[in-house]
């Protein structure tokens, strides 16, 4: 209203200019008994995928480990000693305290069961033989997971995120050789070294509550400790740490490498990275005692 012959004719001619507005429309979505088979099939063939990926990052990894093996020189002892100390050092405490107080409920539920029927003596063992076997490694690994996978996958992550990776390959450097393998090795040398401090302080503390409850001095604790109980279940448990270590290390690493460019990825990554690394762990060492159990170590 109230415009001139020119101006409609401006305004006719920008609005067939500019363009239809799409026409939507709705669709009704019949839901048919194959659409779930589908989605099986999708996740199945996605699972596929992953598990042929992490299998190609493993082999990376290893070829780059054999690499460093043939070159020592190549190794960054100042990551590794820094690695060390934040996977190693400080997680002494935590882990030193969780190994005293699973000896104290260890002993505890025991010395219940056992007076019934008159053995509390055998609480020794039961404390040494599932501490040193089983419990010890098993949950210092679980620990050290969901600290240490997190926090190789968040570091790794934010460094994808700021392109720094590919910064790194632009100078020629190797990601792998530069940021995972300080981090495997690492976690490698500590984490027999915490499974041993558990071990440790699950036997002060089993100690302690058969003293307290069951009137087990500390000398006869020790003389049943020794009677019946070799280094060998001490070893049987810490000869898993590696494989625990390794495990954690790559699955934390790859899940770093896996971030896209944002803070919802990184989120997420680091939670599946803390859940398939516990999952692995319990895994693997299910697998190690049916292993143990069928070769009577």
């Amino acid at each position: 209203m109230g415009a001139n012959d020119t101006q409609r004719l401006l305004l006719r001619t920008v609005q067939e200019a500019l363009p239809l507005a799409p026409t939507v429309r709705l669709r009704k979505v019949h839901h048919q008994a194959g659409d779930g088979f589908v989605r099986v099939g999708i996740a199945v063939d996605a699972l596929f995928v992953a598990m042929a990926r992490s299998l190609g990052f493993v082999g990376l990894v290893t070829a780059r480990l054999a690499g460093l093996v043939a070159h020592p020189a190549r190794l960054r002892l100042t990551a590794l000693v820094h690695h060390m100390q934040e996977v190693g050092l400080n997680a002494g405490p935590i882990v030193a305290l969780m190994g005293f107080l699973i000896g104290v409920v260890l002993a505890f539920q025991g010395a219940a069961q056992l007076r019934q029927f008159g053995a509390e003596v055998f609480v020794v063992d039961l404390i040494a033989v599932s501490i040193l076997r089983e419990l010890g490694i098993l949950l210092t690994a679980i620990i050290v997971a969901g600290r240490s996978a997190s926090a190789f996958t968040a570091a790794i992550g934010s460094m994808r995120m700021r392109e720094e990776i590919d910064a790194i390959r632009v100078l020629g450097l190797d990601p792998i050789e530069l940021l995972v393998l300080p981090r495997l090795l690492a976690l490698m040398i500590v984490l027999p070294i915490l499974g041993f401090v558990a071990d440790l302080s699950g036997l002060f503390g089993g100690g302690l509550m058969a003293w307290t409850q069951l009137g087990i001095s500390p000398s006869q604790f020790r003389t049943q400790l020794l009677a019946d109980v070799g280094v060998g279940q001490a070893l049987v448990g810490l000869s898993k740490a590696p494989i625990f270590a390794a495990i954690i290390a790559l699955v934390g690493c790859y899940q770093g490498l896996q971030v896209k460019g944002d803070a919802e990825s990184l989120g997420m990554r680091t939670s599946r990275a803390v859940v398939i690394a516990i999952f692995l762990v319990i895994v693997m060492d299910a697998l190690f005692s049916v292993f143990f159990a069928v070769w009577g170590v």
